[in-house]
C-alpha cells in the first residue's frame, strides 16, 4: 500500500481540548520566549496559539504539528516521572493533567 503523499493536519478540537492546548501553548511560551535562541519556537507557539483561540477547525502546518507533539511527549514523561516520585497530594494533582495530555495525545496525534 502506498503512502499517502500529503498528510491532513486540520483538527476539530472541542472547547475542553482547546482550552487544554491553549493553557499548555502559554506555558510552552513562557519558559520559551526569554531565550532569543529559541525564537523559531516562540513563533511556533504564538501562531498556534492565535489557531486555538480563532473557532472551526484548526489548520496547522507540518511544523506547528511537530513541535506540539515533541513537547506534549516531553510533558508526558516529565509528569509520569513526578507521578512517581510524590506523594498522594502531588501525584493526584498531576494525575489529572497526565490523564488530559494523554488522552489529547492519543486521540489526536498518536501515530
Amino acid at each position: 500500500m502506498a503512502k499517502p503523499l500529503f498528510k491532513n493536519y486540520s483538527y476539530d478540537f472541542d472547547k475542553n481540548e482547546r482550552k487544554i492546548l491553549n493553557n499548555f501553548c502559554r506555558q510552552a511560551l513562557k519558559q520559551i520566549e526569554s531565550d532569543p535562541k529559541l525564537a523559531a519556537e516562540s513563533r511556533t507557539f504564538t501562531s498556534l496559539s492565535e489557531k486555538l483561540n480563532s473557532s472551526g477547525t484548526v489548520k496547522l502546518t507540518k511544523e506547528e504539528k511537530t513541535k506540539l507533539v515533541l513537547q506534549l511527549k516531553e510533558n508526558l514523561k516529565y509528569l509520569q516521572s513526578k507521578m512517581k516520585k510524590g506523594w498522594f497530594l502531588k501525584r493526584w494533582l498531576f494525575k489529572s493533567m497526565y490523564v488530559q495530555y494523554s488522552s489529547l495525545f492519543e486521540k489526536y496525534f498518536e501515530d
